[in-house]
């Protein structure tokens, strides 16, 4: 499940044709391809508003409902959210739902204190750009540092040159995460694209 960016506070509708959710849609064919099974669903969420706006956290509700309309649709699979910048902090909060299997975040936006006590048998996967100057990759590596003991497994990954909207090297950030969502559905037929030190102590390997 895709969780596209938006800003921090906004109430204005969230549409299909802004800039936020057009960036995902590379990332869907990208995993499309990647899938390790044609049984695999993806879908995208659609926000209503564009903001996170503060206590309301407007994402988190948005991705609860696409979570138990999935289910409802599906059954109880194990579901992977792929979230960028602001959709990955609605990822990180909804992983709480009983079905989340992973995390993978993408450039997050993971403020200090982000909870972690609910990522409990979940797998947690960070690819964060070195030139990121929107969000933090010290936030994501914080994050992962406190995370892991309580979650499955956890990881992160620099991008050399990386930029927040994933614009540089953008082959690389789409093959990578495909590679790693298909790797997390299939972690015995299909291989992890993160080296083993993606998944060590700081400092987090640049690729």
């Amino acid at each position: 499940m895709l969780l596209h960016g938006g800003s921090e506070t906004s109430v204005s509708p969230s549409r299909p044709w802004h800039l936020a959710p057009l960036r995902m849609v590379p990332f869907q064919r990208a995993i499309t391809t990647a899938r390790p099974h044609n049984d695999v669903l993806l879908a995208q969420v659609r926000y209503r508003v564009r903001g996170w706006n503060g206590t309301r956290a407007d994402p988190v509700t948005d991705t609860h409902e696409a979570l138990n309309q999935l289910a409802a649709l599906a059954g109880p699979v194990p579901t992977v959210l792929v979230g960028h910048s602001m959709g990955a902090r609605a990822a990180l909060r909804a992983a709480d739902h009983p079905h989340v299997y992973a995390v993978l975040g993408l450039a997050p936006w993971w403020p200090p204190g982000e909870p972690v006590h609910h990522m409990t048998g979940r797998h947690i996967v960070v690819l964060h750009g070195e030139r990121d100057r929107t969000t933090s990759p010290g936030d994501s590596a914080d994050y992962v540092r406190r995370a892991r003991g309580t979650a499955a497994r956890t990881a992160m990954a620099v991008v050399r040159h990386g930029d927040h909207a994933m614009l540089r090297r953008h082959r690389f950030w789409h093959h990578t995460a495909a590679g790693i969502v298909a790797h997390l559905l299939d972690p015995d037929g299909r291989p992890d694209p993160l080296p083993a030190e993606c998944y060590g102590t700081e400092p987090f390997p640049l690729l």
